[in-house]
């Protein structure tokens, strides 16, 4: 995909922080809906239409922009639109649609999308074929969130249709509009209650050939696992096993569930639950550590299998909490076929800031070392605090 579009690119850490949070990074990430930006949008108006206000447009969008967040911003900009954009809803659109091409960041056309959120609720037919269009030059997955929670029903009826769609943009809004837990988007109230309402369009999207799709697809379902994980792992076990677009799918799909050990999703990727191996070192270095620092976590495995085993390697890090709590979170290691008596020595490291998804505390941090989703060894490091420093 374009660098200039808003990707998802799965649940890792880099990505909730420039693209789940709206107070990640704020002095850049905000900026992407900076003047430089209002100034490529007003042009692109002033080229599309006559009609396009480019003035009225720059006054409302730059007053009070400043303080805004960056999806505060979108909003805003939206609301700018309407000031600049012809009274009739039909003729509006058609401006909208000819300055898309013209614009240079996806978030630029998240905004041009939202305009339709805002204003267009009232014209249902009309708008779903704009986010159709529009879509392929940002994305319409957060305007799409009005019009499900307004008409749940018939809105999924129009995403399962562009499952079907021949432009992979349009098929992965089918599916990423509608995800239970869409990050930075507001609760659909239907889908809320029913996390497993859009089955039906990922039945549709199991095997996409694209893998920008295919993402979305996996990602919808993993936000299913963390309210319906029975659900998910019936619905998975009766996917083709052999086709490899849908296993990409069902892998990353669980990634959650084999986080957390579940043995029906380990078995769903060909993974017993614990494994035969011997552990010959476990090391978390250094010891003592301040925030900005990395650590190294090193572990040497032995297999005592009599054959080869296919092996899930995480480990979990127990976060100091004030009150003397632990916060625990898991992180992916490796994921290999080790040979009978074969040994294999796995390292990484990690630093230790803090994100706006996660502040640090000082004190003692327990490390476990998980192999097929049972801890085989501990160790720990102790974050000093800033008198201690």
């Amino acid at each position: 995909m374009s660098g200039n579009r808003v990707d998802d690119q799965g649940d890792g850490e880099e990505r909730r922080k420039t693209m789940t949070s709206e107070t990640a990074t704020p002095a850049l990430l905000k900026d992407i809906l900076g003047p430089q930006a209002l100034g490529t949008i007003a042009d692109a108006g002033a080229a599309a239409s006559p009609d396009f206000g480019r003035a009225a447009f720059l006054t409302a969008a730059t007053s009070g922009l400043e303080p805004l967040s960056i999806m505060e911003r979108v909003r805003h900009i939206a609301d700018a639109l309407k000031r600049a954009l012809p009274g009739d809803y039909a003729d509006a659109l058609a401006i909208l649609r000819a300055m898309a091409p013209d614009l240079t960041h996806g978030f630029q056309a998240v905004a041009i999308t939202e305009f339709v959120a805002r204003h267009g609720l009232h014209d249902f037919d009309r708008s779903m074929a704009a986010l159709a269009d529009l879509t392929r030059f940002g994305t319409a997955e957060f305007a799409i969130r009005p019009f499900l929670a307004l008409d749940a029903d018939r809105t999924l009826a129009v995403m399962m249709h562009w499952a079907g769609n021949e432009n992979e943009h349009v098929r992965r809004l089918a599916s990423e509009g509608c995800r239970p837990r869409l990050p930075w988007a507001a609760r659909v109230p239907a889908i809320k209650a029913d996390p497993t309402l859009a089955a039906p369009i990922l039945e549709r999207l199991k095997a996409d050939p694209s893998l920008y799709v295919r993402k979305s697809v996996a990602n919808h379902l993993n936000d299913i696992a963390k309210d319906r994980p029975d659900w998910l792992l019936d619905r998975l076990g009766g996917w083709p096993a052999g086709d490899p677009r849908t296993g990409w799918i069902v892998r990353h799909a669980l990634r959650t569930l084999i986080k957390q050990g579940e043995p029906r999703a380990l078995a769903l990727i060909g993974v017993g639950h614990g494994a035969a191996v011997e552990v010959r070192g476990f090391t978390v270095t250094p010891e003592t550590v301040r925030l900005g620092d990395a650590i190294a976590i090193a572990a040497d495995l032995r297999s005592t299998a009599d054959s080869a085993q296919r092996l899930v390697v995480d480990y979990r890090i127990h976060y100091a909490r004030a009150g003397g709590k632990r916060a625990a979170k898991v992180f992916k290691l490796k994921t290999f076929e080790l040979a009978a008596a074969d040994s294999v020595a796995l390292g990484i490291r990690q630093q230790i800031k803090d994100f706006s998804t996660r502040r640090h505390h000082p004190g003692s941090h327990e490390v476990e070392l998980i192999v097929n989703g049972q801890t085989v060894a501990c160790a720990g490091f102790d974050l000093l605090g800033d008198a201690e420093a």
